[in-house]
């Protein structure tokens, strides 16, 4: 849906992933997985569709990079697998604006904060309320939207700060992609 190269977000948070072992939130078919293990970050990508992770290990496979990804099948409005403070970073393209709930943000920014290390980094990017879709289609309630068929929950700055708790927010930068263009924040917190 969205390509083989890897996201700019991606590509613009390698700096802060270098020797570090990291775990990616909605990793779709692993074009962002790929491009980190390729630059020597040790990646836990979790997907919730199974086709998406068998995509990630047939391609981490072939590549070679097989010591540097972990994929697995998960959901994640979930407890995530990892005891507390263990994590280095997290990282995540566009799963925030699925069709997760506010609580569900809530819940899963919770858990992020659990696990990271203390000085741990959560990278985010989910579209915001600039976008061209936002407000269009049939309203589900809070800042979701369906439209052909796909559910987007839209992101206010105030609704990132809403879900900061705990972190501090280090930057909020906005970003477009793809010919549409999505309008997306890319989201960098540090857990206190």
């Amino acid at each position: 849906m969205f390509g083989h190269e890897p996201s700019i977000a991606a590509v613009t948070s390698l700096k802060f992933f270098k020797d570090k072992n990291i775990v990616e939130l909605g990793a779709g078919l692993g074009r962002d997985t790929i491009f980190f293990a390729q630059n020597s970050v040790y990646v836990e990508a979790f997907d919730y569709s199974e086709k998406a992770i068998e995509t990630i290990k047939k391609k981490s496979k072939k590549l070679n990079l097989s010591d540097f990804v972990k994929a697995k099948v998960f959901d994640v409005r979930k407890k995530l697998p990892f005891e507390n403070n263990t994590i280095d970073a997290c990282f995540s393209h566009m799963l925030y604006c699925m069709a997760l709930s506010n609580l569900d943000l809530e819940n899963l920014n919770k858990e992020i904060f659990r696990i990271l290390k203390p000085g741990g980094i959560n990278i985010y990017t989910a579209r915001h309320t600039d976008d061209g879709d936002y407000k269009n289609g049939i309203h589900m309630g809070e800042d979701l939207y369906e439209n052909d068929g796909f559910i987007v929950h839209f992101f206010s700055k105030d609704k990132v700060n809403q879900l900061a708790k705990g972190f501090e927010i280090l930057d909020i930068e906005k970003f477009e992609e793809g010919s549409f263009p999505r309008k997306l924040f890319k989201v960098i917190t540090k857990k206190k």
